[in-house]
């Protein structure tokens, strides 16, 4: 007696269920893509939305750089012999 397969019912059905999102998502990203690819540098250089988030980006790694390096500090304070693990 054959064994049952439910794979390709499985597969079947949520297809039939999956896909519109999936379609969707594909038409979102491929109009996004192409509108991301039509951008110049200095369409970035005039966007106030770009420039607001460059700030805030620049800011957010060199407060993380400040912070990585105040762990790398205190890791070595509270385990010195990792010292010679990076000279």
């Amino acid at each position: 007696m054959p064994k049952f397969d439910p794979w390709p019912v499985f597969f079947k059905r949520e297809w039939n269920r999956n896909w519109p999102f999936l379609v969707g998502f594909a038409i979102t990203g491929a109009i996004i893509t192409k509108m991301s690819l039509g951008f110049t540098e200095e369409d970035a250089k005039n966007s106030p939305f770009v420039q607001r988030h460059k700030r805030v980006s620049d800011t957010l790694m060199r407060l993380m750089g400040a912070i990585g390096t105040r762990l790398v500090i205190l890791s070595l304070l509270e385990h010195p012999f990792q010292l010679r693990y990076l000279l």
